[in-house]
């Protein structure tokens, strides 16, 4: 088998930059992508045959860890019997059923096969429902690549300096008023401007694609009461947070009801899975039942749906958040703790299961707090670490990801590490 290095020379010839999605190309930490052949619980095994415990977590999706046994024998057997036949099946009204009943604002979900594709779909709804075009974002915050959301994005156009992309038009781009994430009064400032124009505030109620922040005391509460005030629709992406920091998501933690809800990652349990949901009298506004089209051909198939609902039904155990809530905290602390032996300014922000190490001795509350941030030590970071044999998202601007799968020994090994990688940073 041909190492990561000949994989990634083989890659380049026919897919742009030699990746499927820009951030894997490691552009940001220096270094060239590794190629993995499997994964088996915390564990991750490259085509060199090098073991990683893994701390990415595809991006968030895997919060069982990877090739979770009800996982794979859900989807096995739904192989067994076809893998897509375009057409209605039991699986996809059972996952509906699951969805709606942890997620108390959604009593309708339509599922689609992406995060980008739901967070795209929801926007269109809530433009149609209101009959106004314009729409609020914050900067930093990533709802997938649709055109009306590459404006200032975090994930990947972060890191690659990128705040557009060419080819969104500028009449589009105009349309989307761009917000500082955690400030409630430049959030009033844009209404107060352009309220009966705004069809929709969309907003990451965790940020977690400009790294892990937090929203400040009472920021959801607020951005709820001023779309009431103006008559726009709240949208929370729980494309990172949905089933991810607790059974019914960021709004459940922080107790803010949306108008619409935007799924991804841990829905579809490894999965390509999207949806988005909300109050029936906004989905009955969707095709077939409204004039608002949305459709797929892959929406809600066999597969997709048989890794999902194992997913969510393991989530539903007794007991699971607060493991992983205690596992969040562990990691958290070993990296603090390493932190502090080591003596080198950085700082880790969290949120249950899903946290990040900035290179920054400030809080991290918006994109513009960024400025101080040391990507370059974090690039360090990285790549010692995985030498060490710990995978990290290759970018300061992701998150970590803990899941049902680590162990004690797991996270000493990840802090361990940690804190002999930070020691050789002091003083850089």
């Amino acid at each position: 088998m041909d190492s990561s290095v000949d994989m990634f020379e083989r890659a380049q010839r026919v897919i742009p930059g030699g990746v499927n999605s820009p951030v894997r190309a490691c552009d940001s930490v220096g270094g060239k992508p590794v190629f993995f052949r499997e994964g088996r619980g915390s564990r991750l095994v490259d085509v060199d045959g090098r073991e990683y415990v893994d701390v990415m977590g595809s991006w968030g999706p895997l919060i069982l860890g990877h090739a979770h046994p009800d996982v794979v024998s859900a989807v096995c057997d739904a192989a067994r019997g076809g893998t897509s036949f375009g057409a209605c099946t039991a699986a996809e009204v059972e996952l509906a059923e699951l969805i709606t009943s942890r997620f108390s604002s959604v009593e309708k979900v339509r599922l689609v096969s992406s995060g980008t594709e739901a967070a795209m779909s929801a926007l269109r709804l809530a433009r149609g429902a209101t009959g106004r075009d314009e729409v609020v974002k914050f900067a930093g915050c990533y709802h997938g690549h649709a055109d009306s959301f590459l404006i200032q994005a975090g994930s990947g156009a972060l890191t690659l300096g990128v705040p557009s992309s060419p080819g969104v038009p500028a009449d589009l781009a105009k349309l989307t008023h761009l917000a500082r994430f955690n400030d409630l009064d430049n959030v009033r400032k844009i209404f107060e401007e352009a309220g009966a124009s705004i069809a929709a505030l969309i907003v990451e109620p965790v940020a977690g694609n400009m790294g892990v922040v937090p929203p400040a005391e009472g920021f959801l509460a607020g951005l709820r009461e001023i779309c009431d005030e103006h008559a726009a629709l709240l949208i929370f992406d729980e494309v990172i947070t949905g089933f991810r920091v607790s059974a019914g998501g960021a709004q459940e933690r922080y107790e803010v009801v949306p108008d619409l809800t935007v799924m991804g990652k841990v829905v579809g349990g490894g999965l390509p899975v999207g949806g988005f949901g909300g109050p029936a009298k906004l989905m009955d506004q969707v095709a077939p039942e409204g004039p608002v089209y949305q459709a797929g051909t892959l929406s809600g198939n066999p597969l997709a749906t048989a890794a999902g609902l194992a997913t969510l039904r393991a989530l539903g155990e007794e007991g699971i958040y607060e493991t992983l809530e205690r596992s969040g905290a562990a990691l958290a602390a070993g990296l603090e703790a390493a932190i502090a032996s080591a003596g080198v300014t950085a700082r880790v922000q969290r949120v249950g299961s899903m946290m990040t190490l900035f290179f920054n001795e400030s809080p991290v509350a918006s994109l513009d707090s960024l400025d101080g941030v040391r990507t370059d030590l974090y690039a360090r970071f990285y790549q010692g670490m995985l030498e060490a044999g710990v995978t990290l998202p290759p970018s300061q601007y992701e998150a970590f990801f803990v899941s049902t799968a680590h162990s004690e020994e797991d996270i000493g090994k990840i802090s361990a590490a940690a804190e002999t990688v930070l020691s050789s940073l002091a003083g850089v």
